[in-house]
């Protein structure tokens, strides 16, 4: 069974972007599915996230990208029995200018996910804040796009930019790339703002907005510094709850499809 591939985009930082890709892989995981996370950001905040200093790495996705290393090769597990990593690291902030000439540089992550030994079920896939080389990459290798959305004011601003990429990819490079869903995050009850903008996406969205909303916690933010995902940080917490209702609401929508 091929593995479901979801990259976890949107060119706007400060979204919940990597939040959503290390607590959706680690949710899916503690559901009983093998999840790999791969961190496409040369921020690395995914690697480090899950308690992993690029430094210490002898071999990451830039050698992957670069040097064809073997996939499998720089996999490495996580605390999370059926999570593990492709890790990220600085070196890859030049990527674009040293894969300049690359004949189909668009299909390099493409390649690597099929070259695969390993049995995952669900491959997540972290992506810049950017609509550069690396998040094309991730789209054409994946089957649908999360997009994470801020409840905060300019919500809405850069998704028409993020949305014409998906269009040209879907076009050009990957017609059976779909959108998953987009996904409410830093929602505050108290305040009209967040019900505003909820609602405002609902209405141009429909069912396309995931039931699920990440709430703002407090939790959620302090789990990165401890090199954790919030389930294993604090299985309890309401960001932690929602993760998991948004991995069976995504779990769900799988099985509507095959059905």
């Amino acid at each position: 069974m091929r593995p479901k591939i979801i990259s976890v985009s949107n060119q706007k930082g400060g979204v919940g972007k990597t939040t959503t890709a290390v607590n959706l892989g680690s949710s899916l995981a503690v559901l009983g599915k093998r999840t790999l996370l791969v961190d496409l950001d040369p921020q690395a905040n995914a690697t480090t996230g899950l308690g992993i200093n690029p430094d210490d790495l002898d071999s990451h996705i830039y050698h992957v990208m670069i040097d064809r290393a073997p996939v499998d090769s720089v996999i490495i597990d996580t605390k999370m029995s059926k999570l593990s990593l492709v890790p990220s690291h600085t070196d890859l902030v030049g990527i674009e200018v040293e894969l300049m000439g690359e004949p189909s540089r668009e299909y390099i992550i493409s390649k690597m996910i099929s070259a695969l030994s390993s049995d995952f079920e669900f491959i997540i896939i972290d992506c810049p804040p950017s609509l550069g080389l690396l998040t094309l990459n991730a789209l054409t290798a994946s089957h649908s796009i999360l997009i994470p959305v801020q409840c905060e004011y300019y919500a809405l601003e850069g998704l028409k930019s993020l949305l014409n990429t998906f269009k040209l990819v879907k076009k050009r490079l990957n017609p059976s790339l779909s959108i998953e869903g987009f996904l409410l995050t830093m929602f505050d009850s108290r305040t009209r703002l967040s019900h505003d903008i909820a609602e405002n996406m609902k209405s141009h969205f429909d069912s396309k907005v995931f039931s699920t909303i990440i709430p703002r916690n407090i939790r959620l933010c302090e789990a990165p510094s401890f090199g954790l995902p919030i389930c294993l940080y604090d299985i309890s917490s309401k960001g932690a709850q929602h993760y998991l209702m948004l991995a069976r609401e995504i779990l769900d929508l799988e099985v509507a499809r095959e059905n």
